[in-house]
């Protein structure tokens, strides 16, 4: 990411101050320090004013932040916490904006005991993240690529899937792909349940031995480049019967009823009510227990939350996943998933997995 980037992510933060009242913020949660500085590290605050910028960390990241962040850095030889009081005393700072749903409330009131008298603490929510769902050209150049890893694991494992594999084994199978195609790690806790237990939306794979007559449930992504990715695919070992075939094809055509409503304008809400409307028509309507979707990108879930009671309107360079799924106790559960972006006249479907019933 070029350094100008960083800079005018900042100065979008900054830019929002003044009609906060604010005089400065203070960023602690480690996706949003990485989204303004750069910095990879785990122990960092960022002391942000409209004209400056500082990130203090501690003596493990000297190096890191001096190769990473593209602001001024200050070395704590101890807690941040003091140094990061003592510099807002210094600066005369009043009203200081922090992340209530971020900061810990042990840092929260750590900065309270030794802030000056004249400073105060205003809690302040979605200053980065209102920023961080708008993608710039590079953040979806890095999610495209993220994907495209994704999806080239699934294909080179998927093959070697036969009855008997455990699902732990094929979960390990699948990250391991992953990180050899270039992933530093899953985006999340990969997903393999077969049977029953694909009815489980987030189940956890087992010592469970895949078996024929199964349906199995495959949901992984890969975190490449600090991006992430997500994509659900399903298996079946056999030969699927009509009842399995119709509940793929209810949930497929849920899916692409919600992608084709996808564009800029177009709330969240209004996204999930077509693959609800297309669930309901077969009579899958109390089958699907959660939301069509959720934004994505330095974090697997990111705003906006593609639900019923979500109001937000989409705009383009939003990157989310659209995955309606059915879940029926003792048959199993159905999901597909695709990463996708708002472009200006509707979006780009970023997964190129075919959203076949993969029949073993």
């Amino acid at each position: 990411m070029a350094d100008n980037e960083f800079e005018s992510r900042r100065d979008g933060v900054a830019a929002q101050l003044a009609g906060r009242k604010l005089d400065a913020f203070l960023v602690s949660f480690s996706p949003n320090l990485r989204y303004l500085t750069g910095f990879t590290g785990s122990n960092g605050n960022l002391l942000l004013l409209p004209r400056q910028a500082t990130l203090f960390t501690d003596p493990r990241y000297q190096i890191q932040a001096a190769q990473e962040v593209t602001c001024r850095v200050r070395i704590c030889k101890g807690p941040l916490v003091p140094d990061v009081a003592a510099a807002i005393g210094k600066l005369g700072l009043r009203r200081i904006g922090y992340e209530p749903a971020r900061m810990t409330c042990d840092l929260l009131d750590s900065l309270q005991a030794r802030l000056p008298m004249k400073s105060t603490l205003v809690p302040v929510n979605g200053c980065v993240e209102g920023l961080r769902m708008i993608k710039s050209a590079g953040e979806i150049a890095l999610i495209r690529r993220s994907v495209e890893t994704n999806s080239r694991a699934f294909e080179t494992t998927v093959s070697r899937v036969r009855p008997g594999m455990k699902e732990q084994d094929l979960a390990a199978e699948l990250e391991y792909r992953m990180r050899r195609l270039g992933a530093e790690k899953p985006s999340f806790e990969t997903i393999v349940a077969g049977g029953a237990r694909s009815a489980l939306p987030h189940a956890q794979p087992t010592s469970a031995s895949l078996a024929t007559g199964q349906l199995v449930v495959v949901d992984m992504g890969a975190l490449q480049d600090g991006y992430c990715s997500d994509m659900t695919r399903m298996l079946f070992l056999g030969t699927p019967s009509a009842k399995v075939k119709r509940a793929y094809r209810a949930v497929l055509e849920a899916q692409l009823a919600a992608i084709d409503t996808v564009r800029p304008g177009v709330s969240t809400a209004r996204v999930d009510a077509a693959a609800r409307k297309v669930l309901k028509s077969y009579g899958l309507a109390e089958a699907f227990v959660h939301s069509t979707g959720h934004g994505l990108g330095l974090e697997i879930h990111e705003p906006p939350r593609i639900g019923k009671r979500d109001k937000t309107k989409l705009a383009a360079g939003m990157a989310i996943t659209i995955e309606p799924g059915v879940y029926i106790e003792g048959f199993g559960g159905i999901r597909i998933e695709d990463t996708v972006v708002v472009t200006e006249t509707g979006c780009e479907i970023l997964t190129p997995t075919e959203k076949v019933l993969r029949v073993i």
